[in-house]
């Protein structure tokens, strides 16, 4: 997605029929199109952006384009989002992706969900809470400032 030229074709187009070519683009790549972006399409400088910003994030990755889709597989998954597993599975084997990888990402996505809640619990319990400067420092990882 090249800002440039999607500039020049807003300023010559408006911001309504760009969004509007973006999301039959986005339709006939990928068979639909999210909810999210139909919303977001009810301001066309919002769904512009989001999908600039996107593009520019997947366009300069040194990910390969399956691994991006099963990485937001795992995260819709891990969010619990059926939508976002949804499109994010068509999406990834489009870019070639296994059942059995697909599978694994799941599997891998509600892992560390799991452990989320259970770490999190578990601090609530403990009458703790984590540092977030030890967090970011990565000082922390096996106990939190009340735990001195």
């Amino acid at each position: 997605m090249d800002f440039e030229k999607i500039s020049a074709r807003i300023a010559e187009q408006g911001s309504e029929a760009i969004a509007k070519e973006l999301l039959r683009e986005i339709e006939n790549e990928y068979g639909r199109v999210p909810l999210i972006f139909e919303r977001m399409s009810e301001r066309p400088e919002i769904l512009i952006s989001h999908l600039l910003y996107k593009g520019a994030v997947v366009e300069t990755s040194q990910l390969e384009p399956k691994m991006i889709e099963l990485i937001s597989l795992a995260v819709g998954a891990a969010l619990k989002c059926s939508h976002c597993v949804e499109y994010h599975m068509q999406a990834a084997i489009a870019k070639g992706a296994t059942r059995a990888e697909i599978l694994e990402v799941i599997l891998i996505a509600g892992l560390l969900a799991n452990a989320a809640v259970l770490a999190d619990a578990y601090r609530v319990v403990n009458g703790s809470t984590p540092c977030p400067s030890c967090d970011i420092n990565g000082t922390g990882l096996d106990k939190t400032c009340s735990d001195k």
